[in-house]
């Protein structure tokens, strides 16, 4: 009788753990969640930047050459 009862009572303490650790992950995630939620990542640039990936060649390239580059990149 005794063991039954300390198998509910360890179960009971497990099921308590899981809840706890879950609500907790719950309330990091929403933190992070509100944290990230006003940053605007993809706003233009302020001060003196410069754009950094231009073409070198003002022309497009030939449909030949892009699926070349698209073969060797691995996409």
């Amino acid at each position: 009788m005794k063991s039954w009862i300390k198998l509910i009572l360890n179960t009971f303490k497990v099921f308590l753990l899981f809840t706890a650790c879950t609500i907790l992950f719950y309330y990091g995630i929403m933190w992070v969640n509100e944290e990230y939620q006003d940053y605007h990542r993809y706003d233009e640039p302020n001060g003196t930047a410069i754009k950094v990936s231009a073409n070198v060649n003002e022309q497009e390239p030939s449909w030949f050459n892009r699926l070349i580059l698209f073969y060797l990149d691995g996409e």
